[in-house]
Formats: structure tokens, sequence, C-alpha cells
């Protein structure tokens, strides 16, 4: 049953999600921000240890203990995410992580984890509701053009590629279409990875650039027509309704669920 206030703690509320994210929780009545995670340099540059009033702590555990959260938010990196998460169920702390790069054996583990302390936890590759759209509409589309490319375009700092959102709908076009090998039996890359990645017969082309943020293009091939589903994200507050989602689902679950789509009502 969704509580009146949800304790939340948020990892790296110093990055440009976490940021976000503090200010989505701060603006909802039902939610209350009651610590951050950071490291311990970026503690040091607070001074006090606090962020907007809130106490500052170095790891899951001494939060859990101090100011008892019911949900983790987790944007930090792919180096973190795993052992937060694991620290975080073992404290009977729900996840919710919008971080890519967990592999699906972590992902796994992490639900088995879940489902034998009865937590809820979502893992999301992306949080934006019209995204998540993008990855529906794309898998529907499969059904009846099976020939596609798949092209995403991040901001040069993010650290995997390709994308959790591109896997997610790769992993979500397969289940529409058998594996079909593209393009010309004899092609061959002049230049290595000029393809891009290999998925179940087809290719994702991930673009890295300043000023960009989150977009996705699904580029569908048929006889003398094609389609193009795409979605960008032109900031980080697009993610925001999706997170504040994944909270309060979090609360009523008992288990893992990776993609936020299900979960949409």
């Amino acid at each position: 049953m969704e509580k009146k206030h949800i304790r939340v703690m948020i990892a790296g509320p110093n990055g440009r999600m976490g940021q976000e994210a503090v200010k989505m929780v701060l603006a909802d009545p039902q939610l209350e921000l009651v610590a951050g995670i950071v490291s311990p340099a970026r503690k040091d540059v607070q001074g006090e240890g606090t962020l907007s009033g809130i106490p500052l702590f170095t790891s899951i555990e001494e939060a859990s203990e101090t100011v008892k959260p019911d949900v983790l938010v987790d944007f930090t990196n792919p180096h973190v995410i795993l052992e937060h998460a694991i620290s975080a169920i073992r404290l009977g702390v729900r996840p919710v992580i919008g971080t890519t790069g967990l592999s699906p054996d972590e992902i796994e583990m992490l639900d088995k984890q879940c489902r034998e302390k009865g937590l809820g936890a979502i893992i999301a590759p992306n949080f934006a509701i019209g995204a998540i759209l993008m990855m529906k509409f794309a898998q529907e589309a499969a059904k009846y053009m099976p020939h596609v490319e798949i092209i995403e375009l991040h901001h040069d700092q993010k650290l995997d590629a390709p994308s959790g959102t591109s896997i997610k709908t790769a992993e979500l076009i397969a289940e529409s279409r058998k594996e079909l090998k593209q393009g010309h039996p004899d092609e061959k890359e002049v230049i290595d990875g000029a393809r891009g990645g290999y998925y179940n017969g087809f290719r994702i082309h991930s673009v890295r650039l300043p000023g960009m943020v989150a977009h996705q293009e699904v580029l569908f091939g048929h006889v003398g027509q094609t389609l193009s589903i795409r979605h960008d994200s032109l900031n980080r507050e697009s993610f925001m309704p999706g997170v504040n989602l994944a909270i309060k689902k979090a609360m009523d679950l008992d288990h893992l669920v990776y993609g936020l789509e299900n979960v949409l009502d």
C-alpha cells in the first residue's frame, strides 16, 4: 500500500540526473527526501555534509541505519550501481535504478534477492514516458516491417554504448520478429564498426556528441517505403515523471521489474 510519505534517498544527488531527482522529490508532498549518497570527495565539497538541508552519507549502510529510507534512487554510474543495489536490498530498501550497465545475469541475481526479501525494485533503461511509447511502437511495427536499424544519440559523457534504451528496444523488437540477417550477404565493412553493433540480425548505431541529451530513432524499411519512430529528451526533467512513478510503484512490488513499461497502467 502506498504510504503518505515515502522516504527517499538519492545516490549521486550532485549529478545532472541527481539534481533533477532532488527537485522532483522535494516538490511532491507524498515523497520525503531523507538522504543523499555521495563519494567522500563530494561530501567534503559540501562542507557541512548536507544538500538542501538533507544529510549526505558516503555509504548505503550508514544512511539506512540513520534515516531509515524506503527507496534508493540511483543515477550514479555502472561501476557502483550493483554494489549499491545489493546493499540496499540487504537492508530492506527498494532500489529504483536509472543507470544502465547491469548485465542480464546481474539483473536476475538482484531479482532473486528482491523476491527473497519480498521487496520491490525497478530498473529502467529510460524513465521518459515518450521513450517507453517509442519502444512499444517499435515492437509493434517489427511484426509487419522486420527490416530495422536503431540509431541512438547521447551526450559525449555517457559511459556505455550502446545505450540501455537501445538494448531494451532491440530486445522488444526481437520478441516480435525472427532473427533476420539484413543487408547484402557479401557486405564488407571497409572501416571496422561502420555497420554498428549486431543484435538479432539488425544493427544498433551509437552517436556521442556534446549538446545532446538522449535521443533514439528506430528506422524500418519495406518495399517502396520507410517508417521512422523517434523520441527526443530535450532536458533531464523529461525523465522525472517516470522516476516519480517508479518510486511509488516500487512500494507495491515484491520483486524486481526491468523496464518502466511493465508498471504503466
